[in-house]
């Protein structure tokens, strides 16, 4: 076997690897993503409303809003989204079911050349094969892993990771808002600023576990996004609020 070779079935390994992270851990991955969203949008809609420099009841209501519309809007996506997901791999795993049913030897001989390309010499791989498929349900999930990179016994629950979602938005768009709620002014908006800063450095830190990027560089991305959607909407806020309240 070739160095180049075994360079290419390490990289399948991790592909399929990759393809498994994304279908399971639904709940933790949407608390995340979700807390991220909420605090991003409401540090950007909290700015920007005190840019008008409207009463501080506005600015209230209005944090109130983005965070009630946005977590009922992230659970939805989620629910949605991952029902789909969800649905589509069960149909792969139906379809992959009834072929095992009807065409048994071709199925037999197509997971004796996936091993083969793994590496198994041919009557090794022959024999894997075979014992793997006999007995149904251990055959589907062989195929499934083997061919479609699918883990049948983890593909995600979407009411799991839809309630993560709308709490986690919550949560995330809460804690800017919540200077609000005992000052108001140049406080009010200052607080907002630093709680978004540590926070949207924290997410950044957290979002790199999941997409394997270096934490301070994560962190700062964070940071620097959610400061560029701020400054827009303060720069949009300061620019026509006055005009738009009146």
């Amino acid at each position: 076997m070739t160095a180049t070779a075994a360079v290419d079935r390490g990289d399948a390994d991790r592909h399929t690897y990759e393809v498994h992270r994304s279908v399971g851990g639904g709940a933790a991955r949407a608390a995340v993503f979700g807390m991220s969203d909420g605090l991003v949008t409401n540090v950007a809609l909290i700015i920007g409303m005190a840019g008008a420099h409207p009463a501080a009841s506005a600015v209230r209501l209005a944090g109130l809003a983005g965070l009630i519309a946005g977590a009922c809007s992230m659970a939805v996506g989620e629910l949605v989204s991952m029902g789909a997901q969800r649905e589509l791999l069960q149909r792969e795993l139906d379809v992959e079911r009834r072929e095992i049913q009807r065409f048994p030897e071709a199925e037999h001989r197509e997971l004796t050349l996936i091993y083969q390309r793994r590496g198994l010499a041919p009557e090794l791989a022959h024999e894997v094969a075979t014992v793997l498929m006999r007995d149904e349900h251990t055959a589907v999930e062989t195929h499934a892993r083997e061919e479609l990179g699918i883990d049948p016994s983890d593909l995600g629950s979407p009411a799991a990771a839809a309630a993560s979602s709308f709490v986690s938005f919550a949560v995330g768009a809460a804690l800017p808002l919540a200077p609000w709620l005992a000052t108001a002014g140049a406080a009010a908006v200052v607080a907002t600023v630093v709680v978004g800063t540590v926070m949207a450095l924290a997410l950044g830190a957290a979002l790199a576990r999941f997409t394997g990027r270096r934490m301070l560089s994560a962190a700062l991305r964070q940071l620097g996004l959610s400061a560029l959607a701020a400054g827009i909407a303060f720069g949009i806020g300061t620019a026509i609020g006055h005009t738009a309240l009146r």
